[in-house]
């Protein structure tokens, strides 16, 4: 695709993308504006939109409330301004997943980085604009944060989703050469890259579902609580509505506070608090309904929840060991050993990230703490996740590490082996391809189950016509090939006999026995080639030396098994 149209269409993604979270926001206060408040100010329901918006890009947003507000409600002229930085998460993974599939797209298209700036400066040019026009009345923010920290979020996200499309089609660029440099690495150390990857995504998304599950676990166990604090609020059906929207908003942020409480540091509702499975001490809290899903005291069977990230753990670990390349030997310890810690280190740095962006101020005074501490979260996900890896990547691989043959290696039998050369095999040959000398099965019409000898053919017949080919070369003389008999060559007299003259007996040796009929699985539907012409009596032994002994082999045999009716089949 055409840069420039990759280009256009990035920046329309960063569009889409800013305007949406816009109009999340800007709708449901507008029928606010309209429905809920008799004389309302219209200038003041932008910077309102844009505040919220800022927030929910993790932009602390400060607010000053004004003095006839504060002579008419009696509030303590001492909180009159004060900072709010608690940030409704789902703002951020809106952007971040947009920006994600925006810079994935680019790259499929063929153009990562320049589909990759072009969205990221769009997104921060719309920034500006709205943290420029957004400081109004009681609530502001610094304009240099307001443009910072949502162009991150856009720019970080859009950047690593561009670099993985790129690496999944290619690039032809930097990220192939990134590639190629991987693929170099030793075989045990090629996939180690992939596999911390993919475990760092899987134990990411399975802890944010075990934390999904747990926030939903404690809306049902305390329904009646969450509910009172609803008929508390005596809000119509407009501002039920705002109050519903808002909450769910904050449904990400409540997930971390959830994986925070399931890994056992827990979370603080304000200063000089915590929420945790060993214990539970909160104050008075804000009426906002869902803070009724808070336990007021816990239980020792909660610290259980702390499996969950161990179980996590042992199914990523499953995961990547089914994943990595069996081998006929002992596994490499080193490559598993570093993916183990790997995923186990950015699992707890990703858990210290979520901490800091889930954690800040939702009020003045005690309400200033809120949230998870960065650090005991990453070191109690980060060990937990590791027990459960180690489990599985650490431990020796159950059976299917040896490579079954069922072929015999000569390279592991002895050489006295009589098993092995009672049939006449020679030492060197490469294979043998069973034991059994009279299989059940019936031949095959394919090739024989002898062909893979050195020098003997797949169709070559073995049939007794063989014993006649084998004692003459083509000419018709006797061969030279060594007899395993003890004899010289094949066709000639024996040792110890005379030789021929003029006062020669003229008694001719006794012939010797023929071989008896070798059976049927040693049978080939295919005429045997002629044998090669004699080299000479000092000749090496060839092909038909190989035949030879096995027909010999035969021969040495065949009182044992001829009579035998259950081997002649």
């Amino acid at each position: 695709m055409h840069r420039l149209l990759v280009a256009l269409l990035a920046a329309l993604d960063a569009v889409l993308a800013a305007a949406g979270g816009i109009a999340v926001i800007l709708a449901p206060l507008a029928l606010l504006w309209v429905f809920g408040i008799g004389d309302p100010d219209w200038g003041a329901l932008w910077p309102a939109t844009a505040s919220i918006w800022h927030l929910g890009h993790l932009v602390p947003v400060s607010i000053t409330l004004p003095d006839a507000y504060l002579a008419e409600t009696g509030i303590d002229p001492t909180f009159a301004s004060f900072t709010v930085s608690l940030a409704p998460l789902a703002f951020a993974a809106f952007t971040a997943l947009f920006a994600a599939r925006s810079g994935a797209r680019a790259a499929e298209a063929g153009a990562a980085t320049t589909g990759w700036l072009s969205g990221s400066v769009v997104f921060a040019g719309i920034s500006a604009l709205v943290g420029l026009s957004a400081n109004a009345g009681p609530v502001a923010s610094e304009v240099w944060l307001a443009i910072l920290l949502p162009s991150l979020l856009f720019f970080v996200p859009s950047f690593l989703g561009a670099f993985v499309g790129a690496w999944r089609v290619g690039d032809d660029g930097p990220v192939d050469a990134l590639r190629a440099r991987v693929g170099r690495l030793p075989h045990a150390w090629a996939d180690v890259p992939a596999l911390i990857a993919r475990g760092l995504a899987f134990t990411t998304l399975a802890l944010a579902a075990v934390g999904a599950v747990v926030v939903v676990a404690g809306l049902i166990a305390r329904s009646a609580q969450v509910i009172g604090l609803y008929q508390a609020s005596n809000a119509d059906a407009i501002g039920a509505t705002v109050i519903a929207l808002g909450q769910l908003m904050y449904l990400p942020t409540l997930v971390v506070w959830a994986v925070a409480f399931t890994a056992g540091p827990g979370f603080a509702l304000g200063t000089d608090t915590a929420v945790t499975p060993a214990a539970t001490q909160v104050g008075a809290l804000p009426g906002i309904p869902v803070l009724g899903a808070v336990p007021d005291s816990t239980s020792s069977w909660l610290l259980l929840l702390a499996l969950l990230p161990v179980a996590v753990g042992v199914l990523t670990g499953w995961m990547l060991r089914s994943r990595m390349p069996r081998t006929t030997g002992p596994e490499p310890f080193g490559p598993r050993l570093v993916v183990t810690l790997a995923v186990a280190v950015l699992t707890g740095g990703a858990g210290a990230l979520a901490a800091l962006a889930a954690s800040g101020s939702i009020g003045p005074g005690r309400l200033a703490d809120t949230g998870p501490e960065p650090g005991p979260l990453a070191l109690a996900l980060g060990l937990e996740v590791l027990v459960g890896l180690a489990i599985l990547l650490l431990s020796p691989r159950g059976g299917g590490d040896e490579l079954s043959d069922e072929r015999y290696d000569d390279a592991s039998r002895s050489v006295d082996d009589s098993a092995f050369v009672s049939f006449g095999a020679r030492s060197d040959v490469a294979s043998w391809p069973a034991t059994d000398r009279y299989p059940d099965e019936a031949p095959s019409a394919s090739a024989s189950a002898w062909g893979h000898l050195p020098g003997w053919a797949a169709n070559d017949a073995d049939d007794p016509a063989d014993a006649l080919s084998a004692r003459t070369t083509p000419t018709g003389g006797p061969s030279t090939v060594s007899d395993p008999t003890g004899g010289g060559a094949l066709g000639a007299p024996p040792k110890g006999s005379e030789p021929a003259g003029p006062d020669a007996s003229t008694k001719k040796p006794k012939a010797p026995a023929s071989p008896p009929t070798p059976p049927p699985s040693a049978r080939s539907t295919t005429n045997t080639p002629p044998s090669k012409p004699d080299a000479g009596p000092d000749a090496v032994p060839d092909d038909d030396d190989v035949r030879a002994r096995i027909r010999a082999a035969w021969a040495a045999a065949g009182d044992d098994g001829a009579d035998d009716p259950d081997q002649r089949r």
